[in-house]
């Protein structure tokens, strides 16, 4: 390794994805929990003809995302007890660069640790090691991925550095499971010296929120995203919900400029047609069902219900995962092998049936 590298980086791995050489020409993607359908055609057009007429591509993008930030208070207070201010809300490149900010901004150099409920979203940890922040990480049961409360009490409690962050998703990944009554009521309890950090990538499909909780909470901050219900993965925002003294934080350590126009154009764009897109929510849901039956009637699997637009299914004789995972890529539909099982995301009907086919093949012939 390089001298001049930091040595820690020799044992961390980057989030990786397979590459397109090995992979078969058709695909069904079905591993990183995006939406089944593009964009409606009616409003790709209305977004290149936006970007035609509006943007000036030699100028810098809204460095404070004023009028995103705007529109994205509007959509929270929906759903929303108390109304939602625009310096309640961060943006950044996808709910990545909003975590590496809070990373930045309360744990870095040695003042603080994170504590992470395992198995769950990887890039809070991956992240986290490449800023040399330590990573502790509570167990989850392992039944019903709730967290064990007592466990994580004590990581919080011998911690050191102590921890300034705490992530939890909700629902989570790659499990699919909501917070439970007894975890919420954990997470109120907390110190006000921990940011709690609670994750609703899902929440257009689950339903489920704690924005309500914020104004109660100022240690609390919720994060979002567009790429999963409203379609804009191709364009990589996020977003924050806090209280204003953390969201300032936030905005002194990222950086200049970091979302592009036409990114920020895009949400703005599909916030002012979400009823139309959010529709669409219940097709994914009842396609979700239809398939955690077929995968509960199959008896080499354990499958667990999910809130999320994605399942989480084990294989009775785990040591086939890896070879399951391959021969379905080798079929043409990608899913993640992780936490010792696969997570599938909610495809079209047509994928959804693909995959059950090529399951039920694999399955034939490897176990």
């Amino acid at each position: 390794m390089a001298t001049f590298l930091r040595p820690a980086l020799s044992s961390l791995c980057p989030y990786s994805t397979p590459t397109s050489d090995s992979l078969p020409p058709e695909l069904d993607y079905l591993d990183t929990n995006e939406f089944p359908w593009d964009l409606p055609p009616p409003l790709k057009e209305d977004l290149a003809q936006r970007y035609i007429r509006d943007l000036a591509g030699h100028r810098y993008p809204d460095a404070h995302h004023w009028q995103l930030r705007q529109a994205i208070a509007r959509y929270v207070g929906e759903h929303s007890p108390d109304e939602i201010s625009p310096h309640q809300i961060a943006v950044g490149s996808g709910s990545d660069e909003l975590i590496r900010s809070l990373l930045l901004a309360t744990a870095l150099g040695g003042d603080g640790s994170i504590l992470v409920a395992e198995p769950t979203f990887s890039m809070y940890g991956i992240l986290a090691q490449t800023l040399g922040i330590p990573v502790q990480r509570a167990p989850r049961d392992p039944d019903t991925f709730a967290v064990q409360i007592a466990e994580a009490n004590t990581l919080l409690a011998q911690a050191d550095p102590p921890v300034r962050v705490l992530f939890m998703l909700h629902p989570n990944s790659p499990t699919g499971n909501p917070l439970t009554a007894a975890e919420v009521d954990w997470l109120r309890q907390l110190p006000e010296d921990i940011l709690v950090v609670i994750d609703e990538a899902y929440f257009e499909f689950s339903g489920k929120t704690l924005v309500g909780d914020l104004a109660a909470h100022p240690n609390w901050l919720i994060l979002r995203t567009f790429s999963k219900a409203f379609r804009l993965a191709a364009h990589r925002v996020g977003y924050a919900i806090g209280h204003p003294e953390v969201i300032a934080a936030l905005e002194k350590v990222r950086l200049p400029y970091n979302l592009p126009t036409f990114s920020q154009l895009a949400a703005r764009v599909v916030l002012e047609h979400r009823q139309e897109l959010l529709a669409q929510i219940p097709l994914v849901l009842a396609e979700r069902e239809r398939l955690y039956e077929r995968l509960q009637g199959c008896p080499q699997l354990r499958v667990w219900p999910s809130v999320a637009n994605f399942l989480f299914f084990r294989l009775q004789q785990p040591q086939y995962t890896q070879p399951l995972w391959h021969a379905l890529k080798q079929q043409g539909t990608l899913v993640r092998a992780i936490a010792g099982g696969i997570r599938v995301t909610i495809g079209t009907p047509e994928e959804n049936w693909r995959f059950w086919q090529r399951l039920e093949q694999a399955l034939g012939k490897i176990v």
